[in-house]
């Protein structure tokens, strides 16, 4: 029997008041996994955070969705049994000065309404990485690194937007030291920069934050094998505190290097994938592929052009049509496809999806209830042996 959901030790029913969840922990052996859907909930690394599985991205509230659609979203989502809410410090985005911060205060304000108690939802954050933009994430303006002073600066600056006395997981929201990012390409050390913030620092920095009170766990986002390791083995020489979680993308269109490299390394040092991007910016929603720019003017692609451009490719569109055939023939939708692979894969502990209407949001946490069959598998497989990341190999066939 083909084993399709992540590693498991094991099961118990949570009593949530909404929704049963069903709590799953990593093991080193695969067992048979129970159904999970979104309100399953997760552990996180070595902490005692548990997660739903689907974890509510929120980086299009202030520029594309307004306050009460913020509020609105994220109650339905709480109703539903989604206790894990994902914002940054420089949402919403694309960023700019004008409207960074507004994704926290329209966090803040849902959770001064009274309707939940702080202890009940979990909440991560994320600080920037090196930046010669978006200088106005600090005060006074300047480039942004991931030192002590600015982990500091902004985790205090958080915590007033949101409304609250600690945030649960503060992420570093990509690498302080360059590497090649969102389709950067291939790694040129030519690139390197001499005064990167040795990573014992950064840690040190985070712990500082922790030991206030003001943040529970900490992790990484947009990382590489290098990265992971690096932090683990730092925190474990200084007995500092040690990364839980990574973030980064992964979907049926973007699967290296986390499957051929960070899965082995993440499982190694117990660090659990939140996987961003499951719909690759809304292309696996397969709506590029049979409406007009004109029809889809306030989609995000078209909304913000050059936004994420490398999704927006000849190959990928075909990837992407050759993925909804395989969807249609089992009785689902191109997203409910998309992300019910995407929680199905052993080493995903929570999914972060973003919707920009609630009728995207209920198809999103819906697909959760989906479950990929073995033959359904191999009919993704066959169609990735085709189109191999696309994003980065436009030719069918290259691997």
């Amino acid at each position: 029997m083909q084993l399709l959901g992540r590693e498991t030790l094991g099961c118990g029913v949570v009593r949530s008041g909404r929704r049963n969840a069903v709590v799953v922990r990593a093991q080193a052996t695969a067992v048979a996994p129970p159904t999970v859907n979104a309100a399953t909930r997760v552990k996180l690394g070595d902490s005692d955070l548990l997660v739903s599985a689907c974890c509510l991205g929120t980086m299009t509230w202030g520029k594309q969705n307004t306050e009460a659609e913020a509020h609105e979203q994220l109650s339905y989502a709480w109703d539903q049994g989604i206790n894990f809410m994902d914002t940054a410090e420089m949402y919403p985005v694309p960023t700019e000065e004008a409207t960074q911060g507004r994704t926290d205060q329209y966090i803040g304000t849902w959770l001064k309404s009274g309707r939940r108690k702080r202890e009940e939802v979990v909440l991560a954050t994320k600080v920037s990485g090196y930046g010669e933009r978006g200088v106005w994430v600090r005060n006074p303006q300047r480039t942004t690194r991931v030192t002590r002073e600015q982990i500091v600066e902004s985790v205090n600056s958080s915590l007033k937007r949101l409304q609250v006395d600690h945030v649960d997981l503060l992420q570093i929201h990509w690498p302080d030291r360059y590497v090649p990012l969102f389709g950067g390409g291939a790694f040129d050390p030519k690139n390197c920069r001499p005064d990167d913030v040795p990573f014992d620092e950064q840690l040190r920095g985070m712990e500082e934050v922790v030991k206030a009170g003001k943040v529970r766990y900490i992790g990484v986002s947009n990382e590489t094998s290098l990265g992971v390791s690096e932090f683990a083995h730092s925190a474990k020489a200084a007995g500092l505190t040690k990364i839980q979680t990574i973030q980064n993308a992964y979907s049926l269109l973007v699967r290296v290097p986390y499957e051929t490299d960070l899965a082995e390394t993440c499982r190694h040092h117990n660090v659990s994938l939140l996987a961003y991007s499951p719909l690759a910016g809304g292309m696996l929603s397969a709506k590029y592929n049979h409406a007009s720019d004109a029809e889809l003017k306030d989609a995000r692609f078209n909304l913000f052009p050059g936004y994420m451009a490398r999704y927006k490719q000849s190959a990928v569109q075909e990837a992407v049509g050759e993925y909804e055939r395989v969807a249609k023939k089992h009785g689902m939708t191109s997203t409910e496809l998309a992300l019910a692979w995407c929680k199905s894969r052993w080493f995903v502990a929570s999914t972060i999806i973003g919707a920009t209407s609630m009728a995207q949001l209920k198809e999103n946490l819906g697909a959760f209830d989906k479950e990929i069959s073995e033959e359904c598998a191999a009919d993704i497989a066959a169609v990735y042996k085709k189109w191999r990341d696309p994003t980065v190999n436009p030719q069918p066939g290259r691997s």
